[in-house]
């Protein structure tokens, strides 16, 4: 397969920039707080699936304009279409988001939301599917599928979500549809930090440089591991881990933590 060429892409729907291998992806309808649309999932999908086969991104920051994350699907745009739709185009439409989810946990690159403002819908599913979460106090993320009519089982969030934050929160938040605030957010482990909102995307910035600085190879092992393991037995974890980290003891980056550590002098990776 041809490696895409990111440093030149251009979407159509959403802001992108390629600096020191870390990409920062922008939802840029800020007079709309950032909602998505059919075109943009699908696009965001393609990308996410594309980055696999990229070698010059080894991080992914995803991010808001204007001061919110994302208001989840346009209702004009989205909500409104799907109230005519048939089944085939109704499971048509559920399976292309979910597909946005599976390319999310399946490109090897920790992706990292930088939320602020409003979360809901779809953006709180994009933030949960990211692998690491920076908001601000004035972040209020909701699942709020549930108001709408709908189930709170959307794009993998009866799966993703109690493994954030335990069983018992993702079913109350899931059910009710409540907002979980910023604070309540960071207590219960849906973000790892919260930060002042002028700081938000320097602090995203910084986390992503230093795991594009890291062995990147292996992160993507990591990241790996971290996702299939979830149905696996605890004997069937330990023997993939026993193999990826045989896989991982074969690179140069292994080699050069050794060398590093005898000259006393820290490693410089090069995610080989």
């Amino acid at each position: 397969m041809q490696t895409p060429d990111f440093e030149n892409f251009r979407p159509d729907h959403f802001r992108w920039e390629l600096a020191d291998r870390v990409a920062t992806i922008t939802l840029d309808r800020p007079d709309r707080k950032n909602p998505l649309t059919f075109e943009s999932y699908a696009e965001l999908r393609d990308t996410f699936r594309a980055l696999a086969y990229a070698g010059n991104v080894n991080a992914v920051v995803v991010t808001g304009a204007g001061g919110n994350f994302c208001s989840g699907g346009d209702v004009h745009e989205i909500i409104g279409p799907l109230t005519t739709m048939d089944m085939k185009g109704l499971l048509a439409f559920t399976r292309m988001t979910g597909d946005l989810v599976k390319a999310m946990r399946a490109c090897p690159q920790p992706i990292i939301a930088a939320v602020d403002g409003i979360c809901v819908g779809a953006g709180a599913i994009i933030a949960m599917a990211s692998d690491l979460r920076i908001g601000t106090p004035a972040a209020r993320t909701a699942f709020l599928f549930v108001r709408v009519g709908l189930a709170g089982c959307d794009m993998g969030a009866c799966a993703i979500l109690p493994r954030i934050i335990g069983q018992g929160r993702a079913a109350e938040l899931l059910y009710t549809g409540r907002g979980m605030s910023a604070e309540e957010g960071e207590r219960w482990g849906f973000f790892n930090r919260l930060v002042a909102p002028g700081e938000l995307l320097a602090t995203a910035h910084e986390q992503a440089l230093r795991l594009v600085t890291g062995p990147t190879f292996a992160h993507g092992i990591t990241k790996t591991m971290l996702n299939q393991e979830w149905s696996m037995s605890i004997e069937q974890a330990v023997e993939a881990e026993a193999q990826a980290q045989a896989i991982c003891m074969q690179t140069e980056d292994f080699r050069r933590a050794y060398r590093a550590f005898l000259a006393k002098d820290k490693p410089v990776f090069g995610g080989d």
